[in-house]
């Protein structure tokens, strides 16, 4: 026997759901009740706050960031200005070494 052929006579045999002879099961049976709705609602809940705390974490390393992008370039200007002293204080002197 073939599969094709058994597939067919499984299926034969499981007739149609929508015949009379199936059983139907009342829908407050099958419903998950106050139990399910608790557990989706507390899953929906920590969601909701987990992302809540990700975009929190996100933002605080971007800052974070910023803030060292700002400082270095702080620290760059204040060696420049400090090379451009010690430039000034050097052209105070000409080249014998007296003062002008």
């Amino acid at each position: 026997m073939s599969i094709s052929a058994l597939a067919t006579r499984i299926l034969a045999e499981t007739g149609n759901p929508s015949s009379p002879g199936v059983q139907t099961v009342p829908d407050s049976v099958v419903t998950p009740g106050w139990i399910g709705f608790l557990a989706i609602f507390g899953v929906a809940l920590a969601t909701v706050f987990l992302i809540v705390d990700m975009t929190r974490r996100v933002r605080r390393t971007r800052y974070r960031g910023e803030v060292r992008e700002q400082i270095e370039a702080e620290r760059e200007e204040a060696a420049r200005a400090a090379a451009g002293l010690d430039d000034e204080l050097r052209g105070e002197t000409d080249d014998s070494g007296s003062s002008r």
